[in-house]
């Protein structure tokens, strides 16, 4: 099988490893608008070649649109455009305003919507990793659009690279995904400009930082360009759970103002339940 992968980030790229690595694809071939990543694909035998879209989209048997999802609407819709009988799956992080654009495409069942639940704060081809995707889920919405060839197409390669596959509606994905992924890396930028504010001698932050705050402010590393997008397209989501987030931690801040210790270990308390989701 010719793998088309769009975007040679640390989606594209780890994923183009775990095909690489479990044989599901005798060919990958690579397309990014970065000549640099590019380059850098090809140097870490990512991928076997780069081409231009249109070229690429000839002889693929299958795409993967693995862009930021600023630039995802417009690249699938090239892509389904120009598509005969291949398979095409993009790795978006928000599902609604993609799917909406193509509820209608004549194409449409050509298309399988995913989001792989992996991820790391780091990005472009270096970040690429041969186990970002083993063990974990990926969300398929809408797979009643989907046609029966294109949806098994699809979760096989996602069982070979060792992922199970759940479904949503494109509404559910984003609502869960702004309390679980998007509020996080809010929080945590919010947390980097904090300490970067309060604590200027960044000598200190890096002698005194524990595994506690590296694990917290981790996210605030990740690609602002990625987020930004994201965040703008699953707005109506994000801003309910931010404003939630705001008012526990509001009341957590008064808490300590009145000193009023029981309530604060009550709020503790009732937080540790994360266990029983969180279960590393």
């Amino acid at each position: 099988m010719t793998v088309v992968i769009i975007g040679l980030g640390l989606m594209g790229g780890s994923l183009a490893i775990a095909l690489n690595e479990v044989g599901f694809s005798q060919h990958i071939i690579g397309v990014d608008s970065n000549p640099t990543h590019c380059k850098k694909a090809l140097e870490l035998n990512l991928v076997n070649e780069i081409r231009t879209l249109d070229d690429a989209v000839i002889d693929a048997d299958m795409i993967i649109v693995a862009t930021p999802v600023a630039a995802s609407i417009g690249i699938i819709a090239q892509v389904l455009d120009k598509a005969l009988d291949q398979v095409v799956v993009d790795l978006g992080s928000t599902k609604k305003e993609l799917c909406l654009n193509f509820n209608t495409h004549p194409k449409r069942g050509n298309y399988v919507s995913a989001h792989p639940i992996a991820g790391t704060e780091n990005s472009g081809p270096k970040a690429a990793c041969s186990n970002l995707y083993k063990n974990k889920k990926v969300v398929v919405c809408e797979k009643n659009l989907s046609s029966d060839q294109a949806l098994s197409v699809a979760i096989e390669m996602f069982n070979k690279i060792g992922m199970s596959t759940v479904f949503m509606t494109p509404d559910e994905h984003d609502k869960h995904l702004a309390y679980i992924s998007h509020l996080s890396h809010i929080s945590s930028f919010a947390l980097g400009l904090t300490v970067l504010d309060l604590e200027k001698d960044e000598k200190n932050i890096f002698n005194l930082a524990g595994s506690g705050f590296s694990s917290t402010a981790r996210l605030a590393k990740s690609s602002p360009e990625m987020w930004n997008a994201i965040i703008a397209q699953n707005k109506e989501n994000v801003l309910p759970a931010l404003d939630s987030y705001i008012n526990y931690l509001r009341a957590f801040r008064d808490d300590i103002i009145n000193s009023n210790e029981k309530e604060l270990k009550i709020k503790m308390t009732n937080a540790n339940k994360i266990r029983k989701i969180i279960k590393e």
